[in-house]
């Protein structure tokens, strides 16, 4: 039987070189526009378009949720441990103290909003006090070197003190627990007004200086139409730090105080044994100064050069 001749070809093909066109110069252009238009195109099949949901919406639902989680771990810590109230028991407490929020049965039985008027009035004071001492010093501060060095081992001294440091001088001075308070605020609330608007007045670009000390321009004119335009936003920030602070400070300071005010509000329900007063204080603490804060923030955006 002879074999069959196989062919060369057959097992090693010649290879065929296949020679592609250069790309169209306007190809990346077309397959661009081709994406566009399928990105736009409706889709088929379901019949459903993928829509985002706003912003404000998964920023709202992410707020519920936050709130919603603490709820729940609230009301899994009051069920092993019997001394704190559950959310429904706050709740309905809360229902019945702001249904009347401002009575009045004596001097040191009045109604939760009172208190917390009381409170902001001496935070208005002693701030305001702050404001008219710690602004000007900052300008002071940061427009001369030689008062910048002056004040500066005070301010690194003093200004990490304690606020509840201070109480026991302002009664040794004042003789009473009200300007005493009032005097803390005022302490605390002055550091962060002085050191910002000093940082602010450092910022400003020297040339500008320069140029008003060629124009003969007077001190007042430096500070109305170079200093006080450039300071602000630093100023405000100052201003926004010192109120927090000083709204942290009155309630400590007027739980050692007594009086009317928020802070001997719950030191009182605190010796009444009424916890769940306590905890709508707190609330009604945070809700106050988170009011505090957005106008500062409001106030802060409208002076912002950002």
């Amino acid at each position: 039987m002879s074999a069959i001749p196989l062919r060369k070809d057959a097992l090693f093909p010649t290879p065929v070189l296949v020679h592609s066109s250069p790309a169209h110069p306007a190809a990346p252009v077309i397959e661009e526009r081709a994406r566009k238009a399928a990105a736009k195109a409706p889709a088929t099949g379901t019949g459903y378009r993928r829509v985002r949901a706003p912003e404000w919406l998964v920023s709202a639902l992410a707020m519920a949720l936050g709130i919603a989680a603490c709820v729940a771990v609230w009301e899994m810590v009051s069920k092993f441990n019997a001394s704190i109230p559950n959310p429904a028991v706050v709740g309905k407490a809360a229902i019945a103290i702001f249904s009347d929020p401002f009575y009045r049965k004596g001097p040191n039985d009045q109604g939760i909003g009172w208190n917390v008027l009381m409170s902001l009035q001496r935070v208005g004071i002693g701030f305001g006090l702050a404001a008219l001492v710690g602004i000007p010093l900052g300008f002071a501060v940061g427009r001369f070197r030689f008062l910048s060095d002056m004040a500066a081992p005070i301010i690194a001294i003093l200004k990490p003190v304690s606020p509840l440091a201070w109480l026991p001088i302002g009664l040794l001075v004042f003789k009473a627990a009200n300007p005493a308070a009032i005097y803390v605020i005022f302490v605390c609330s002055l550091w962060p007004m002085i050191v910002n608007t000093a940082v602010g007045v450092r910022q400003i670009p020297q040339d500008y200086l320069n140029v008003a000390r060629v124009l003969n321009l007077s001190e007042w004119k430096v500070f109305t139409k170079i200093l006080f335009p450039a300071v602000l936003p630093y100023m405000i920030t100052g201003v926004r730090l010192s109120v927090g602070v000083a709204w942290l400070v009155i309630v400590a300071a007027e739980m050692l105080t007594g009086g009317v005010g928020i802070g001997f509000w719950v030191w009182d329900e605190w010796n009444n044994l009424k916890v769940e007063h306590i905890i709508i204080a707190i609330i009604t603490i945070g809700v106050v100064g988170l009011a505090l804060e957005y106008v500062m923030v409001m106030l802060a955006k409208r002076f912002s050069y950002n």
